[in-house]
């Protein structure tokens, strides 16, 4: 994991580094997916694809250009583990309400 001044930069998988997104960039690409649905069996898919296409960078730009070029060049699985990767990311530095206070402590003092 790379390190930037205010927390991790990116997280590396063999396909690049993850980053972090903002809430509108998550917003973004669940509507981008709800858009390239299907029916409801396809939507965790298409949002995943998405997210990734939003997150997955390599020397500093983005490797895909959209959730539709992620679902054309990878796996299901590799789009799901590579979204299971950025959800325990995101969860380590974005510590949820409902973790508690002392575990928000505790990842507080790791910044």
């Amino acid at each position: 994991m790379d390190s930037g001044l205010f927390g991790p930069a990116r997280v590396k998988t063999r396909w690049g580094g993850l980053r972090l997104l903002s809430a509108r960039e998550v917003l973004e690409a669940r509507r981008e997916g709800d858009r390239l649905t299907q029916d409801g069996r396809e939507r965790a898919l298409c949002r995943n694809a998405c997210l990734i296409a939003r997150a997955l960078e390599r020397r500093g730009k983005a490797v895909f250009e959209s959730g539709e070029a992620v679902l054309d060049a990878l796996r299901a699985e590799d789009i799901g583990a590579l979204a299971e990767e950025w959800a325990r990311f995101n969860r380590e530095w974005n510590p949820s309400p409902l973790d508690g206070e002392e575990e928000i402590r505790r990842r507080k003092k790791g910044w």
